[in-house]
């Protein structure tokens, strides 16, 4: 059998692509098809492109859109999965640094790219086909955890897009707060029966869980505190990030700000709140006629704030308006501005179990690390064994956004384990302002092509 010049050079490209593929992948699985790419280039033992000899010429005009489809769903598959994603900003958490409605170029290799748990899923669909609102992936079979060498490790600093650690477990409809945090306020059993309000729950994989971004604030071995919104690691204040917002009270003497004002102080339409509450109000010492605003502020936009006449007071959101932390337990004093000190699991190291530290790593050592964990009598069992120690088998990160007020992470659900990280947002390629019309500057020109920054 002859081969042309043009067979030899596509068809060696292609081959040698995917060996080197392979080797990446350190998996002999990839070569189960190395025998149909050498059929398609070769050999062409299996008539690939039957329908090209058809006279049928609808047959012929239907297949070239099959074939363009397919090739296309397979390339974004596979680009998608190893190489890089596209991920848009739904929320304020990080805002300033990232703005609702940017849309990010996130490099899946900076970090290492994953290894699919669930390798037969449809690309771009992260867990729910549109329309159909059915699975986008099929369950079986599940990979164990694999992630290909990197350029680079998660460092502090670091703003990274990650699976949402507390989606493994979701009711339907009413996914914000998440499922723990629903069961812990009106119960379990109220979660799983009461499905006009909560609807169905289902389970997902790691790799089909919501995509979160969030700054990396804490890495494995370090031991974190938060004083008065500043983060400490190891006892040693960190900087803050330039661009972090914090809320609070502006009490003024009855005016309002105008929309030109909120845009000068880069308040979104949706961060524009008022303090109705009169227990709250009585509990700042404000008279229950006076305008009080709740607004996210970045250290700037605060000081420009002061300048405004009729702005009489500003005074910084208590942290336990935003409720309980992690963990969830009815002790646990901790708020979102004065938290810790708690120490961020590292792989290899051994810790002893206390009464203390329990419900912090009951749920890395059950869940994430995939062991059974009792505790009976005052005694604790791993797999069955007593012990009264354990040693983590991976690294975990603490997460959180710099719209510190408003942003659910770490502080809410606990740690990060290694094999929930997807990758690192490069830069952002589009921005959408939803407050604004598209003649009245919805795109962001200034932000187009802008780097993240790594810290």
């Amino acid at each position: 059998m002859k081969f042309t010049k043009k067979q030899w050079i596509k068809g060696s490209i292609v081959i040698g692509l995917y060996l080197l593929f392979t080797l990446w992948t350190e998996s002999f699985w990839p070569l189960i098809l190395l025998p149909f790419i050498i059929d398609i280039y070769f050999t062409k033992k299996i008539p690939w492109t039957w329908w090209k000899k058809s006279k049928n010429p609808m047959v012929k005009r239907v297949m070239e859109w099959v074939d363009a489809i397919l090739f296309a769903l397979i390339a974004v598959y596979f680009i998608n999965t190893f190489f890089f994603q596209n991920y848009q900003i739904p929320t304020s958490s990080l805002e300033k640094t990232l703005l609702v409605g940017d849309y990010l170029f996130v490099s899946k290799c900076n970090y290492g790219s994953r290894i699919p748990n669930t390798p037969l899923a449809f690309p771009l669909a992260q867990h729910t086909l549109p329309i159909l609102n059915t699975k986008s992936y099929i369950e079986n079979p599940q990979w164990e955890y694999k992630r290909l060498k990197g350029f680079e490790q998660v460092e502090r600093g670091n703003i990274v897009v990650f699976n949402f650690p507390a989606g493994d477990t979701v009711a339907l409809k009413m996914q914000n707060p998440d499922y723990y945090t629903l069961c812990s306020l009106y119960g379990r059993e109220r979660v799983w029966t009461d499905k006009a309000n909560f609807g169905e729950i289902v389970w997902r994989p790691i790799d089909r869980r919501e995509n979160y971004v969030k700054r990396c604030v804490g890495v494995a071995g370090d031991t974190l505190q938060i004083i008065n919104n500043d983060i400490y690691i190891d006892g040693v204040k960190q900087a803050r990030p330039k661009e972090m917002q914090l809320n609070y009270y502006i009490v003024t003497d009855g005016t309002q700000f105008t929309d030109m004002q909120f845009r000068k102080l880069g308040v979104s339409v949706e961060d524009r709140s008022f303090v109705r509450d009169p227990n709250l109000l009585a509990y700042l010492n404000i008279p229950q006629s006076t305008v009080v605003y709740d607004l996210p502020l970045t250290s700037n936009a605060l000081a420009l704030i002061k300048q405004f006449s009729f702005v009489k007071n500003v005074i910084v959101q208590p942290g336990f308006i935003n409720g309980s932390t992690y963990p969830l337990t009815p002790d646990n004093q901790w708020t979102v501005d004065n938290y810790g000190p708690i120490w961020i699991p590292k792989k290899g190291a051994t810790i002893k179990l206390t009464e203390t530290n329990y419900p912090v790593y009951e749920r890395v050592i059950r869940t994430y690390e995939d062991n059974q964990l009792e505790k009976r009598d005052g005694k604790y069992y791993i797999n069955g064994i007593e012990t009264n120690e354990y040693t983590f088998k991976m690294d975990y990160f603490w997460m959180m956004g710099d719209n510190r007020m408003n942003s659910a992470d770490s502080r809410s659900w606990g740690f990060v384990p290694e094999d929930h990280i997807v990758g690192k947002p490069i830069f952002i390629w589009m921005s959408l302002d939803k407050d604004r019309g598209w003649f009245d500057g919805k795109i962001r020109f200034n932000r187009l092509f802008k780097l993240v920054p790594s810290n």
